[in-house]
């Protein structure tokens, strides 16, 4: 039953188009829960719930935020269907105007891509000792490094401001971090 219901968000996702992790970075993230034995999750941007349902059917309680209407009305249905109320808390707000005094293991920012750097500032204060940040779509679909190439504006601005927040990490000191290149690429923080 529940595997059918991820292949039904799966396929929705598809044909609405709403961006959900690929197969190869759900893996890896949830082996990541597995292994590092996270049992609490804060996760920045909900879409349909299919992220926060494969962590929390791994263990983890996630609290997740999501600002699209449409979309947090889809995660709800999805969460409410899959049976796992009790274990996902979805959050329908501008993950900005949110104040979260909770404490987790894992925050994991799968939203605004521009907005990495200011999400980590306002929510760092909400991991627990040795937690982690795991960052979703840090090559954007293989086009961070190759801004100049890119004819949209629009488009050469967003991945121009992944790459800013690269060079970012590699100047702060408040964290350590490591790129995976699974899916469309993570990145893990810990503190330094």
């Amino acid at each position: 039953m529940t595997n059918n219901i991820i292949l039904e968000m799966e396929e929705y996702a598809k044909e609405k188009n709403v961006p959900i992790m690929e197969k190869e970075g759900i893996t890896f993230l949830q082996n990541y829960i597995e292994e590092k034995n996270i049992k609490t999750v804060l996760e920045i941007g909900t879409a349909i719930g299919y992220s926060a349902a494969l962590m929390s059917l791994k263990g983890a309680k996630v609290t997740s935020i999501e600002r699209d209407n449409e979309r947090y009305e889809k995660a709800k249905y999805f969460v409410n269907k899959i049976g796992l109320n009790d274990n996902i808390t979805l959050i329908h707000s501008d993950a900005f105007d949110t104040n979260i005094t909770e404490k987790y293991d894992l925050i994991f920012i799968d939203a605004a891509k521009a907005q990495n750097i200011k999400f980590i500032e306002k929510f760092k204060t909400n991991l627990n000792k040795n937690g982690s940040i795991i960052i979703d779509n840090i090559n954007f679909h293989g086009l961070v490094g190759k801004s100049e190439t890119i004819e949209s504006k629009n488009l050469r601005s967003l991945v121009r401001k992944i790459e800013d927040f690269l060079d970012y990490l590699s100047v702060q000191t408040e964290f350590k971090y490591e790129k995976k290149e699974v899916g469309d690429g993570l990145i893990i923080l810990k503190e330094a």
